[in-house]
């Protein structure tokens, strides 16, 4: 396989990219650096990739290059670039989540067209379901986004279901559940919870700590990803969650028993776009891409802790 991942600099993308070279797949990476967070955590997140000699690195926008050419000799494209954050992508941050999430792929969908690729990977989101779906979520629900960030990644998924039907572009869409682990984005829950248990200090949680998330660890999420690129089936959507349906007061919990530090915790309003319970009924997956989560959510924050423990240092 010779693949091109998009978003490589990333908390998914980079552990992406080393499994698939440790599994002796050439990696073709590519990304922009938005400035989402500081742009050292991102350079070290590539820093045990560009050391590979089956890794290649670029620093480029897909909106401002030419994809063709990034396309040349790949066999499969994994596409995790993105404006993330729920909270983030209101007012004028929308257009940034519109170029980067909805007009990038569309980019690298079209320049997809004419080439011979075995599978196109889109990373999407839980985030498209919103509130007025039953739980376990399943796929054939009603997308019914409560952010703009979510509209843009169901965007993105209808993008790859059009090109697929129109283009035959081989495209398959995941909905990620709520993804942990080392290197996590320093503005998501549990990086913010760790790190105050570290630092001593109070963490801040949104509403009243009883709303619910499907919890996957990391190195699920690639398992899942990578299964996808033989086993997907084109045109489908898959959930991938890690089976941890918990509220965040017991993450709280769990956490101060893992670090061995009582949180001090201040609740904030409810913030605009949040979901209030996810949970992901994983059938399909399990059934196409052979797909079950390994690590529990105990087991998976210890591994973040240890972590973030040793890199405190570029973890802001």
């Amino acid at each position: 396989m010779r693949a091109l991942v998009t978003g490589v600099a990333g908390f998914i993308g980079s552990s992406l990219a080393e499994m698939l070279i440790a599994r002796d797949n050439e990696v073709v990476g590519v990304d922009c650096f938005t400035d989402y967070y500081h742009r050292s955590i991102k350079e070290d997140n590539l820093s045990r990739l560009l050391s590979k000699s089956r890794f290649h690195f670029t620093e480029l926008n897909l909106l401002n290059c030419n994809v063709t050419d990034l396309l040349k000799g790949v066999t499969h494209v994994f596409h995790l670039a993105a404006q993330a954050g729920v909270r983030r992508s209101w007012g004028q941050d929308f257009s940034i989540c519109t170029s980067l999430n909805i007009n990038a792929t569309q980019a690298l969908l079209d320049a997809c067209v004419h080439q011979p690729i075995e599978r196109f990977v889109y990373a999407s989101s839980s985030s498209v379901y919103g509130n007025q779906v039953d739980l376990p979520m399943g796929e054939d629900a009603l997308p019914r986004p409560v952010s703009p960030y979510g509209v843009t990644k169901l965007a993105g998924e209808q993008l790859c279901l059009l090109y697929h039907l129109n283009h035959n572009i081989p495209a398959v869409a995941l909905r990620y559940f709520t993804v942990y682990g080392p290197r996590q984005r320093p503005d998501m829950a549990f990086h913010r919870f760790l790190k105050a248990a570290i630092q001593r200090k109070p963490v801040h949680l949104y509403g009243d700590g009883q709303q619910t998330r499907d919890f996957t660890f990391v190195d699920d999420i690639v398992t899942a990803t990578i299964a996808a690129a033989t086993a997907g089936i084109p045109g489908r959507v898959y959930n991938v969650g890690g089976g941890s349906h918990v509220s965040m007061n017991q993450v709280i919990e769990l956490i101060a028993t893992i670090t061995g530090s009582s949180l001090e915790v201040n609740r904030d309003a409810i913030q605009s776009g949040d979901m209030r319970d996810t949970y992901a009924d994983i059938t399909l997956a399990r059934s196409d891409l052979g797909f079950g989560p390994t690590v529990a959510l105990p087991d998976g924050l210890r591994a973040q802790h240890e972590w973030l423990s040793r890199h405190s240092e570029i973890s802001s």
